[in-house]
Parts: structure tokens; sequence; C-alpha cells
């Protein structure tokens, strides 16, 4: 019943989301479609459902440390849990076949995973780019908050990706101002509701497997409790450039590229990733040197 080669998939998975606060459901379920030959509407209900379970552990660690905006969290659950719903209603209805319906997925999934490495590469300059810290009293803006829980949402039901990756990055260009610790924590608080209500829409219409789940728990749970306590060690110019080309390789298969131009686009994105990180903190260090 249980896959041992998918339970280590989900180990090194868990342990990338521990270290890095986003890439698991795009991570994980392109690895379920193409190195263990799942289906993509199966891939995605039963990522789905595993994340359901594993979501409210990083939640729970923030709502007790107070990094949570809870009415940004009440305004992107209006949108996203709805939404979540109407996706996989959606992916039901975009064909009469079943291979209609693989097919629509994995596009969809092949074009959100690039936007999560366009979303990995621009996080960075977002956050050198901010003003100050706002010390107390983030000013909510409920529409604009609203909206990106229905696009997250609806991205999220329709393909597994979005609940952190995508959603970060959104409300990061909506709020520049956000302190980090309270984006992560904000986002993995509004997550919970938000996987939850697509991972049920999947398990009714969908194409949910309890083996499949069952297996990416039981490695998925550990890597990222481990990841989590080494996160604060963990070097980001070793994370974000692994994290870039996985992703970019996993989307650029998923859209039907060739593996000459996943091995050049992958790495090239990786030494992208490198360079920026060089430069950032090339910056960093005059600045030091001057409060010296």
């Amino acid at each position: 019943m249980i896959d041992l080669p998918v339970t280590f998939a989900g180990l090194c998975v868990g342990l990338i989301v521990g270290l890095t606060g986003m890439g698991g459901g795009a991570l994980m379920t392109p690895l379920l479609v193409l190195l263990f030959g799942l289906d993509p509407l199966t891939a995605v209900s039963s990522d789905l459902a595993a994340s359901m379970l594993m979501k409210p552990v990083g939640a729970a660690v923030h709502l007790r440390r107070e990094t949570v905006h809870r009415s940004m969290v009440l305004w992107l659950v209006l949108g996203s849990v709805p939404s979540a719903f109407a996706g996989v209603l959606l992916l039901r209805r975009f064909g009469t076949t079943g291979l209609d319906v693989q097919a629509s997925v994995k596009s969809a999934l092949g074009v959100a995973l690039l936007a999560v490495v366009g979303a990995l590469l621009l996080r960075p300059l977002l956050s050198r780019s901010r003003s100050a810290p706002e010390p107390r009293g983030l000013v909510i803006k409920p529409v604009p908050t609203l909206l990106v829980g229905v696009v997250g949402g609806l991205v999220v039901g329709l393909t597994s990706v979005g609940s952190g990756s995508l959603m970060m990055i959104m409300l990061l260009l909506l709020y520049p101002s956000i302190r980090l610790s309270e984006l992560v924590g904000t986002d993995l608080v509004q997550a919970v509701p938000l996987v939850t209500s697509a991972a049920l829409a999947h398990m009714l219409f969908g194409d949910f497997q309890l083996p499949v789940t069952a297996s990416i728990l039981l490695g998925s749970i550990p890597g990222i409790y481990i990841g989590a306590r080494f996160s604060s060690r963990a070097s980001d110019r070793v994370i974000r450039p692994l994290l870039a080309l996985t992703l970019a390789a996993s989307g650029l298969k998923l859209l039907g590229a060739g593996n000459v131009s996943v091995a050049v686009i992958g790495p090239a994105l990786a030494l992208l990733s490198v360079i920026q990180h060089q430069l950032e903190a090339a910056r960093a260090e005059p600045a030091g040197t001057a409060e010296t």
C-alpha cells in the first residue's frame, strides 16, 4: 500500500518546503506525474489531500508566535475557499473525456510552475526595494486582498500549486511593507482552509487515491519538521537556485518542451538566481561596513 519511492520524494519535498516556505504542490505534483507516471488529475487530487494535513503544522507555529495578520487571512479566505472549490468543478468540465481533462491540467500546471519560477526570482528584488516595515497596524486592503484570494484559490483548485508560492508573491506585491515573518505566517494560515476546500472538492469530484496520499505524508511530515528545524541555518544561495531549477524543469516538461530546452533554460534560471544572490550580498557589504 505504501510506495517507498513516493515516500522518499515526499521527504525531499518536505525538506525543501521546511527550508524555503514554498514549493509544496509546485514540486510534489510534477514529481508524481513525471517521475512516478501518475495521471495529472490523480497527482493533483492526492497531493492536495496530503497538503491538507501538512499545512496546519506550520500555521500553528506562526499563530503561537503571533506573526499572522488575522484580518488579512479573513479576506483571503473569503475569496480563496469558494474559488478553489470552483476550480475543481471547472477542472471537471474542461473536457468530456479523461484525456481532455488530463491535458488541460497538465498545461495549467506547467504554466503555474513557470509563474512560480518568475515569482521566486522576483521575490528578493521586491524584498530589497521595500520601504521600511510598518511598526504596527498594517492597513488591510479588503477588495484587492479578496481578489488575491480568488485568483490564488482558482489556481490551487486547478493545479494544487499556489497556496504558498503564488499567494505569497501576490501578497508581497500588494503589501510591500509587510514583514517577511508576518507574510509567511499569514500565508500559511490562509492556506489551511484554502487547501482543505480544494482537497475536499478533489475527494468528491477528482481522482483522490489514499495509497498515494499516505505515501506522501509518511515522508513529507518528518521532512517538513526537519527542514523547519534547520531553516535558520540553511543557505539561501543553495536553496533558491535548486528550487528554481527544479520548478523550471518540471514546468517546461509539463508544457511539452524538449530535453534540450529543459537542459538549457533550467540551469540558466538557476545561474540567474545565484548571480542575483551574489549581487545582493555585494550591496549588503558596503552598508554593513558603513555602519561600523
